[in-house]
């Protein structure tokens, strides 16, 4: 069965207008990023503003795979995580702050550690 063609509704028209602006871009990329998937490995100093980027330009779904919990330590480069997320598990912590940038995405946890006997049922659900 194909994948019914994704539209954008006026709400994400507006919230997009400066991507679909664009030449490069256009109702079309904005279409197709709305249609991928990302996995983030980690969400530390890397992973934090790529899972918000990635969010805000409307990528349809993010995974997030990490095995750590949020510590006052991190907050100084970790942009993901508040204050009020000292002690919750980073994936957690990013499906919630992730939602507050963009309720459009879909998040994806993975609240483990990469490794080899699991890197490849993880990574295959994934585009990119």
């Amino acid at each position: 069965m194909a994948e019914q063609p994704i539209t954008l509704t006026p709400e994400q028209v507006k919230r997009y207008s400066r991507h679909i602006i664009m030449g490069d871009v256009g109702s079309k990329g904005q279409r197709a990023l709305m249609g991928a998937k990302a996995l983030i490995i980690g969400a530390g100093g890397l992973g934090s503003p790529s899972a918000i980027y990635l969010s805000l330009a409307g990528v349809g779904t993010v995974g997030i795979v990490d095995f750590d919990v949020v510590e006052l330590s991190n907050l100084q480069r970790q942009v993901l995580h508040h204050t009020a997320d000292v002690g919750r598990p980073k994936v957690l912590s990013a499906v919630d702050n992730i939602k507050a940038y963009n309720p459009d995405v879909n998040v994806v946890v993975h609240e483990t550690r990469l490794e080899s006997d699991n890197a490849m049922e993880i990574i295959s659900q994934y585009d990119l």
